[in-house]
């Protein structure tokens, strides 16, 4: 092998596979650099994400705050981010003329709203980098003989290559390559996802938004706390602090089959005493006032009336005629009201799984199997996923471009 021959193919055309290419091509351009794509649309979930806008990044410039929002792999990533972090990613994209816009809760998007934006932006830099994109292109197995690669294509295709990247996602495939190779994969379970929860206290709610509410999750023995925005569906519970809690509890809901008691508090601000003197104030100042038709806190009106019916409180009750006992179960329904989660349903804007390649197993330096020389891993086919907001695309960007680098550079002797 030498500095001109190096051949490297990338397994898998999304995020992490694009950048990893594209880093290595543009760092050596005597690099040899082929792009395996199984279906016929590369980029997919760019193109999908953040509703078809694509959450880039999260405008969080200190990694070790950065790394928080990881439930696995923040660790590993603290190193990584040192290298490449979200700043990074926002320069990287300007200085090829992609303007990214920071929202109010962080998360930042093209300027144009359209992922599709982001997807040429890494189509055209792979083609102008002189990289081979080959599109259903699926990879039946890689045997590794001494220094090189033998891959083979269902289609019969052979191809081999001095340095080969796995970035196939949370493909099973991926796994399986990984596996064969030597690597161990942590076990895989969905992250990121709603709460199925059917209760008389959410229907005809869908659409209704709190933001904060706090949120408790027991799960077995486990219990996760999350504060947030928090949204009813037709199936049940979304919005970021659901979304949150999913990520964090992802391994140990799914081993029990996402079967839960959530406890919400709907008005995180005030403490329970202070609620009860603010009700008893409303009590002695408006009894005549219909309670359901008085509320006096922040909440909507339609979850107000839910949740004082949840009580025991009629229509026409007044506030003149709530006794003691139904004040104390009220501020109960608002502080602790407990919530039976029953299944998950999906975030469809992100597809994320926890689980992978462990992480152990690689060096996030360079992004190099330790098990198995020449042999390079980026993106979600790791034992790595982030919360929502940006940062699992963050993720792939970075473990990504520093897959690409150390390639380029090892063909410089």
């Amino acid at each position: 092998m030498s500095f001109q021959t190096l051949k490297v193919v990338v397994i898998g055309g999304g995020a992490a596979g694009f950048f990893s290419a594209i880093a290595c091509a543009q760092t050596n351009r005597a690099a040899d650099v082929t792009l395996l794509e199984a279906s016929r649309q590369p980029l997919t979930k760019v193109l999908i994400s953040g509703g078809g806008r694509c959450n880039v990044t999260h405008a969080c410039f200190d990694p070790a705050i950065l790394v928080q929002n990881y439930p696995r792999g923040g660790k590993a990533l603290r190193g990584a981010f040192s290298q490449f972090q979200a700043q990074d990613t926002v320069e990287w994209f300007n200085v090829r003329n992609v303007k990214l816009k920071t929202e109010a809760d962080g998360r930042m998007f093209p300027i144009t709203d359209n992922s599709a934006t982001i997807a040429h932006c890494l189509i055209q830099q792979a083609q102008d980098a002189g990289i081979n994109v080959c599109l259903g292109a699926n990879v039946k197995s890689v045997v590794k003989h001494d220094d090189t690669f033998e891959i083979e294509l269902r289609s019969g295709d052979i191809l081999n290559a001095d340095r080969i990247l796995i970035a196939t996602g949370n493909s099973p495939q991926g796994y399986q390559i990984a596996k064969e190779l030597g690597h161990s994969i942590e076990p895989t379970a969905p992250s990121l996802f709603t709460f199925n929860v059917t209760d008389d206290r959410l229907d005809e709610l869908s659409g209704i938004a709190v933001d904060p509410v706090r949120l408790r999750l027991q799960v077995g023995d486990t219990k996760l706390e999350q504060t947030g925005a928090l949204l009813v569906t037709h199936w049940g519970l979304s919005g970021p602090a659901v979304l949150k809690l999913s990520a964090w509890g992802a391994r140990v809901l799914h081993e029990h089959r996402y079967q839960a008691t959530l406890t919400v508090n709907w008005l995180p601000k005030q403490n329970p005493e202070a609620l009860r003197q603010e009700l008893l104030a409303v009590k002695s100042q408006l009894p005549r006032r219909a309670i359901v038709s008085s509320c006096p806190v922040l909440l909507p009106r339609r979850l107000w009336e839910k949740l004082t019916a949840a009580v025991g409180i009629q229509k026409e009750t007044r506030w003149a005629e709530l006794p003691n006992k139904t004040l104390n179960l009220l501020i109960q329904e608002l502080t602790q009201g407990k919530y039976l989660v029953n299944g998950k349903g999906v975030f469809k804007e992100e597809f994320v799984t926890c689980g992978g390649v462990n992480l152990k197993e690689v060096n996030f330096k360079t992004m190099e199997s330790r098990c198995c020389p020449g042999l390079y891993l980026a993106g979600e086919v790791l034992d790595i996923d982030g919360v929502t907001g940006g940062f699992n695309f963050q993720s792939a960007w970075t473990t990504g471009f520093i897959a690409g680098k150390a390639i380029a550079r090892e063909a410089v002797f």
